[in-house]
């Protein structure tokens, strides 16, 4: 069943054969159905590839559960002329959350501006929404930094600053028996890109439940039930398309050479083919030795682009296809999570045979 996105549909899923808007309160909606509210919150320049990437999973996880989605971004995130155009004309003000009855919520992070995140100008009004979140859905995502936000809102958690970007691809173990990674596999893997993280021990004092985790990269995924709401937690981007880290490394080059940085950006692990490392390689040096922005146009982004491969996707969509189903197994007040998985796949079955 596609995702369907509610209010004015933006033009970069429409113009992927995705034209199915439908307005809040349709009678088209099925008992079965889960209503979602995604708050992307990144920068600009990231803010229409994010919403692409979200819906794009979310469709590939829905399965047989119709998903109908909205639109939301927290005020205080300074915005561009153009960004907030875009708000403006695809994204629902935080007003009609409040008052918007919603299965789940989704929401990213944006790039800090100050060290302690209790500074942000949107602070208030994100622990606003978590606030509400806990109390009025029935599981909520946190993405990158609004996972280090949800923690040290609720639990007190910081975060520690890292020697260098956690930034690739890297493979975790699955470190819990949970339904939200049954059927991914003893190993997933997901990108990462971050300067922070938040630990292990100091999650599991809080009474957090660590998913997944690694001994290169520490923690990915970890929950808690925090009053009516399950929080989910990723420290990586499961969402991330197969060229999104290739597209975050050209922007941090682009700054070095700038001078926005002073120092070249280490390669994203686990990500690049030997060929695409090499010609990677090659630009480095000669961008270290005549540090100059106009050289950004011999950059081999095409080249590299060609080899890419979205490994990630697999497990990507397996524990969001999960997280639907735990919302649909919530809705329909299925009293026990485990027993809700066989009767989603059933009532697939059967469908499938009446079609």
């Amino acid at each position: 069943m596609p995702l369907i996105v509610e209010g004015r549909v933006p033009s970069g899923w429409e113009q992927k054969g995705n034209s199915r808007p439908a307005v809040a309160g349709s009678n088209a909606r099925r008992a079965d159905s889960v209503s979602l509210a995604l708050i992307n919150n990144m920068p600009d320049p990231a803010l229409e590839d994010t919403e692409l990437q979200f819906f794009e999973l979310l469709d590939l996880a829905s399965g047989d559960v119709p998903v109908f989605l909205k639109l939301y971004s927290l005020t205080g995130i300074p915005r561009t002329d153009r960004g907030q155009r875009r708000l403006n004309s695809f994204y629902f003000a935080l007003d009609e959350l409040w008052k918007s009855p919603i299965d789940g919520l989704i929401m990213t992070g944006t790039e800090p501006r100050c060290a302690n995140l209790r500074e942000e100008p949107y602070w208030s009004v994100l622990t606003e929404v978590l606030d509400w979140a806990e109390r009025n859905t029935a599981s909520s995502v946190l993405s990158c930094l609004a996972a280090h936000a949800g923690v040290l809102h609720s639990d007190g958690i910081g975060r520690h600053a890292l020697p260098d970007k956690q930034f690739g691809v890297f493979d975790f173990a699955n470190t819990a028996s949970h339904p939200l990674t049954a059927n991914t596999g003893e190993r997933i893997c997901f990108p990462h890109s971050r300067w922070n993280d938040v630990r292990a021990e100091e999650l599991a004092v809080c009474g957090y439940t660590v998913l997944t985790r690694s001994d290169e990269s520490g923690v990915d995924a970890f929950i808690k039930k925090k009053k009516r709401s399950l929080f989910v937690h990723f420290q990586g981007h499961p969402e991330y398309g197969a060229g999104t880290l290739l597209k975050e490394y050209r922007r941090d080059i682009k700054r070095f050479l700038r001078k926005e940085r002073e120092t070249y950006p280490s390669m994203p692990k686990g990500y690049f083919d030997p060929a695409a490392t090499r010609l990677l390689t090659e630009f480095r040096d000669v961008v270290l030795s005549d540090r100059r922005e106009e050289l950004m146009e011999g950059f081999p982004e095409v080249a590299v682009a060609r080899s890419l491969q979205h490994r990630w996707q697999p497990s990507a969509i397996g524990i969001y296809r999960n997280w639907l189903q735990h919302l649909a197994a919530k809705k329909a007040e299925i009293p026990a999570f485990s027993a809700a998985v066989p009767a989603f796949h059933m009532k697939s079955r059967k469908r499938s045979a009446r079609s």
